[in-house]
């Protein structure tokens, strides 16, 4: 059966602001030290698997351009923007219709943009086996992170390990980010995984689970596909795409529907969900700083600098995060990253656009 993959790149990244901005949102920018952007990174990871024909990107409309600059071979109709955000479930439901258009059915892969993954093979040898599990019949496969600490920031999927099928396992149930202590005992049972937002289905599959679970919104998705390589696809996606409910795809399809199954993965995934993960992907030095730009360190330890050409001397600090770009500088301590947030609050609420 056919492979395709929708990989959503439509998020802003404000926990890497001042880097990360509404004009050049993280997927966009190289976090590694090869100079690759992730989304770039993100569709050389699958091409083993696919032609660029093939693969799809779901983006807000302002990110057109990027997409088609950072990803020249990517045909321009593949380009799937979206005229307002609505979460994952419409953003997933547009790809499957625009693939349902051209290949009537086929397997459908839906991949962050913004993750960053170690060991490329071992993580194409779960995709393989998760596109045997959907193939077989009206499954749903997610991959799952096998956990090796107690984070509270993730989603955790349970999982039956007497219900397997190959490498892969029943889902029990999705649940919400937890405490600690919930961590600590989901980690005990060895039966949780953390929930990496990748999925496995066939086309039809997923269109089916939305016409019985989400029927407005299959509805809204119709027309759109009906419209689609005609004059009218433009506006039809303008009007009827708003309207389509915002709710994502583990809320509206994934906790209610049967035969899931989940892989667990481990594959070397990071999320990359703030500057923090900096330091798990970039070397540091012998103090344990991980400088980039032109920075020297005095008498400095466990420091993230990421600067460019002008000179930046850090000296007696420690646990600093410090991004420095042309109108904005971030000084942050490693503990505050969530508050990062409460910058670009403030810098709404201040009608201070030029810096979000």
């Amino acid at each position: 059966m056919k492979k395709t993959a929708l990989i959503m790149a439509g998020g802003r990244g404000e926990r890497f602001w001042p880097k990360s901005r509404k004009s050049l949102p993280k997927q966009f920018l190289s976090l590694t030290d090869d100079g690759r952007t992730m989304i770039q990174l993100t569709v050389e990871r699958i091409r083993p698997l696919m032609d660029l024909e093939d693969i799809y990107i779901s983006t807000n409309r302002a990110y057109r351009g990027l997409v088609m600059e950072q990803l020249p071979g990517i045909p321009p109709e593949n380009i799937l923007c979206e005229p307002v955000g609505r979460n994952t479930a419409p953003c997933i439901g547009l790809g499957a219709v625009h693939m349902a258009k051209k290949y009537e059915d086929a397997l459908m892969m839906v991949l962050p943009s913004d993750h960053l993954i170690k060991y490329n093979q071992m993580f194409l040898n779960a995709l393989k086996d998760g596109c045997g599990i959907a193939q077989k019949g009206k499954n749903l496969v997610t991959i799952g992170i096998t956990p090796d600490y107690p984070e509270t920031g993730y989603g955790y999927i349970k999982f039956r390990p007497q219900e397997a099928d190959g490498n892969a396992y029943a889902v029990d149930r999705f649940v919400e980010k937890p405490d600690v202590e919930t961590a600590k005992e989901y980690l005990e049972t060895e039966e949780y995984l953390w929930n990496s937002g990748m999925f496995i289905w066939k086309v039809s599959t997923i269109l089916d689970n939305m016409k019985s679970m989400l029927p407005d919104m299959y509805d809204g998705l119709f027309k759109i596909a009906e419209a689609i390589g005609t004059d009218k696809q433009e506006m039809v996606l303008e009007k009827v795409f708003p309207e389509l409910e915002s709710v994502s795809i583990d809320y509206g399809i994934m906790e209610k529907a049967q035969n899931i199954y989940i892989l667990p993965g481990v594959f070397g995934w990071d999320d990359v969900g703030s500057w923090l993960a900096v330091e798990r992907i970039q070397k540091s030095n012998e103090r344990g700083n991980v400088v980039t730009g032109n920075i020297i360190t005095i008498n400095s330890k466990n420091n993230i600098i990421q600067g460019g050409k002008k000179l930046i001397a850090a000296v007696g600090l420690e646990n600093l995060i410090i991004v420095d770009t042309e109108d904005a500088t971030l000084i942050c301590d490693k503990g505050s990253t969530p508050d990062i947030k409460m910058v670009l609050e403030n810098l709404k609420i201040c009608n201070r656009e030029e810096y979000l």
